[in-house]
C-alpha cells in the first residue's frame, strides 16, 4: 500500500503538470546563421567564421540543445559546410539566410553590382534591391541547389526583411513553412523597421512583409518570427538623441544584453515566469560574422540555462520550423500575444507590458511611481511597401506601421513623447502615482492589468484584447486623463482630432482613432491632444 506522503507527491505532481499544459507555451529557438567571408574586417577569415560554426555545434551539443543553422548561398556551396551540418543529428534543422551575395547572383545569370562579392547594402545583398522577375531567379537557382546538396527544400528562410513577393513566391513554389525578420530598430545598420508586431510572431500581409495582415484572404500564411531577443524594457529608446538606435538584446556578444550574466538570468526569468497571452517567444543564437571569440562568453552564460529551463519544462525548445508549424496549426490568423515586465534588473523600478494582435500594437511602461502609454502603433493590410513592386535604390532600407503614439521618433533627450495618467488634485494637474502593476491573463487572448494608486486611493484597470483597450479607474472619484505629449518640432500624423476620433494620416494613408468611451480634446498646455474618460472608463478602439 502506497503511502499518504506518495500520494500527496503524485497528485502535486498531476496538478504541476495540469498547469504547465495549460500555460501559454514560452518557445526558444535556437538560430546560428552562416556567412561564408566577411569583407568588413581582414582578419576574420573564411576559416575563423568557419570555426566560429564548428564551436556553436559543440557547445549545443554538449548541452543536447537543438536549433536551425541558416545558410546564406555562398556558405551553401562551400563543401566544409555542408560536411559539417549533414553531419548533424535530427534535432537540428537545415534552413535558409536570405542575404543575396555575387556567386548566387551571378549563376542566375543577372549582373553583381556589389562592391564585395558580399555587400550588406539594402538594394545588394537583400531581396529588395531586385526586380520581381529577378527575385524569383534568385530563389529557384538557391532552391536547386539547396536540393542537389541536402536532398529537400529548406522550411525556413530567413533575413533581417525579405519582401512580401518573394516570401510569398517561397510558401507557392517551394512550401517554406517558416521565416523570421530583424527585431524592431531604427537605423542600427542602415536598416529600419519600426512600428511593427513587437515580438513572437505575425502572418504579414501579401504587400507589405512587415505589415500584420487582418484577414486571412489577405496574408501570407508563413508566420514571421522576429529575432534578436530585445530587451522589452530598454531597446525601444537605446540610443534616444542619436541617429541610430543602439542595441540590448539576447545576443551573446554583447556586455550588456546576451553576454552579461545578470541580463541574461533576468530576460529569461521575466520571458518564461511573467505571464503571456497566447505565446512568449524569443530567439537566441548569434551569426557567425561576430566570431566566436567574441561570443564564447555569451553561448557559455546561455546555453546551459536554455537546457536547464528546457528540462524544468519552463521553456520549449525548437526548431524554426517546428515552431512554423506549430504556428500554422494554431492560428488561421495572427493572434493576440503579450510580453510583460513585472520585475526589472536589479537597481531598476520599472515594468512593462508589450500587447500585440493582427490590429495594433501598444507599449505600457511604468517607472519612477508613473505610467506613460509609450508606443501605439495600427496595424492596415491595404498599406502597401514599395519594395513590393520596385527594386529599392538605396542603401538603406525602412520599414513603418501607423503611428497613433511614437515615443522614440516624438521624443527627445530629456522630454520623452508619450501618453500619461494624470489627474487634477487641489486644483492642479498632476501625474498620478502607484505601487506596482500586476499582469495577468484574462480569457484566450486579453492581457489584464491592474495597478494600485497611491496619490489617490483606487486602482487603474486595463484590458487589452484584439480590438480595442478598456480603462477604468476604480474606487477614486477624481478627474483623470491621458495627456499625449511629445517634444516640439516633430512632425505628428495627426489631421482632425474630434471629441469621438482622431484622423491621421502617414505616408498618404489615412486611418483613425476612435474613442468608444470618453472623448478627445486638444488643451493649450498639451502638445497633441487629451483623452478624458465616460462615466469613468475609456475605450480606445483599434
Amino acid at each position: 500500500m502506497k503511502s499518504a506522503g506518495y500520494l500527496v507527491a503524485v497528485v502535486f505532481a498531476i496538478i504541476t503538470l495540469q498547469a504547465r499544459a495549460q500555460r501559454p507555451p514560452k518557445i526558444v529557438n535556437i538560430v546560428n546563421f552562416i556567412r561564408l567571408l566577411e569583407p568588413r574586417n581582414a582578419a576574420i577569415t573564411q576559416d575563423v567564421l568557419y570555426q566560429t560554426v564548428v564551436k556553436q555545434v559543440d557547445i549545443m551539443k554538449k548541452y543536447r540543445l537543438g536549433g536551425s543553422f541558416l545558410l546564406q548561398y555562398d556558405a551553401l556551396m562551400d563543401p566544409r559546410y555542408q560536411q559539417l551540418l549533414k553531419s548533424l543529428p535530427a534535432s537540428f534543422e537545415i534552413g535558409a539566410w536570405w542575404e543575396i551575395p555575387q556567386p548566387l547572383v551571378e549563376k542566375a545569370g543577372l549582373k553583381w553590382r556589389g562592391r564585395f562579392p558580399w555587400d550588406w547594402h539594402a538594394d545588394i545583398g537583400f531581396s529588395t534591391g531586385y526586380t520581381q522577375e529577378e527575385r524569383k531567379k534568385l530563389i529557384d537557382v538557391y532552391m536547386a541547389d539547396f536540393k542537389k546538396i541536402f536532398g529537400y527544400y529548406p522550411k525556413s528562410v530567413a533575413s533581417w526583411f525579405i519582401d512580401a513577393y518573394s516570401l510569398d513566391y517561397m510558401h507557392r513554389r517551394y512550401n517554406i513553412v517558416a521565416s523570421a525578420n530583424c527585431k524592431d530598430q531604427y537605423g542600427t545598420d542602415g536598416y529600419t523597421l519600426w512600428g511593427g508586431y513587437w515580438n513572437q510572431a505575425y502572418y504579414p500581409s501579401r504587400i507589405n512583409s512587415y505589415m500584420p495582415a487582418q484577414h486571412e484572404d489577405q496574408q501570407i500564411p508563413v508566420p514571421v518570427f522576429r529575432l534578436l531577443g530585445s530587451d522589452p524594457v530598454r531597446q525601444y529608446d537605446h540610443g534616444l538623441g542619436s541617429s541610430r538606435q543602439g542595441v540590448v538584446t539576447l545576443e551573446p556578444v554583447y556586455n550588456f544584453g546576451g553576454g552579461d550574466s545578470a541580463w541574461v538570468n533576468w530576460f529569461f526569468k521575466t520571458f518564461t515566469d511573467d505571464p503571456s497571452v497566447g505565446f512568449n517567444y524569443t530567439q537566441a543564437g548569434q551569426e557567425n560574422s561576430f566570431t566566436w571569440n567574441a561570443m564564447r562568453k555569451g553561448f557559455g552564460i546561455q546555453m546551459p540555462l536554455i537546457a536547464r529551463l528546457r528540462d524544468e519544462g519552463k521553456i520549449r525548445l525548437e526548431t524554426l520550423e517546428a515552431s512554423g508549424r506549430w504556428f500554422k496549426k494554431t492560428y488561421k490568423v495572427t493572434p493576440a500575444t503579450s510580453f510583460t515586465v513585472s520585475q526589472d534588473i536589479s537597481g531598476s523600478d520599472q515594468q512593462t507590458a508589450w500587447f500585440n494582435s493582427r490590429f495594433y500594437r501598444i507599449n505600457l511602461l511604468w517607472e519612477n511611481g508613473t505610467l506613460r502609454i509609450r508606443d501605439i502603433h495600427l496595424f492596415n493590410e491595404k498599406f502597401p511597401s514599395s519594395y513590393e513592386t520596385q527594386p529599392a535604390t538605396s542603401n538603406e532600407c525602412s520599414f513603418f506601421t501607423l503611428p497613433v503614439i511614437d515615443g522614440y521618433l516624438w521624443s527627445k533627450k530629456g522630454n520623452l513623447a508619450g501618453a500619461r495618467l494624470k489627474a487634477v488634485i487641489d486644483g492642479k494637474e498632476v501625474p498620478l502615482e502607484g505601487g506596482k502593476a500586476a499582469f495577468s491573463r484574462k480569457g484566450a487572448s486579453t492581457l489584464h492589468i491592474s495597478w494600485p494608486l497611491q496619490s489617490v486611493k483606487g486602482t487603474l484597470e486595463i484590458d487589452l484584447d484584439e480590438k480595442k483597450a478598456v480603462m477604468q479607474l476604480r474606487g477614486a472619484d477624481v478627474n483623470w486623463f491621458f495627456d499625449l505629449t511629445t517634444a516640439e518640432g516633430k512632425q505628428l500624423p495627426f489631421v482632425k482630432i474630434n471629441a469621438k476620433q482622431i484622423d491621421c494620416s502617414f505616408e498618404k494613408m489615412g486611418y483613425t482613432l476612435i474613442a468608444g468611451k470618453g472623448t478627445f480634446s486638444t488643451p493649450g498646455n498639451v502638445t497633441a491632444w487629451r483623452l478624458s474618460p465616460e462615466q469613468n472608463v475609456m475605450v480606445i478602439n483599434f
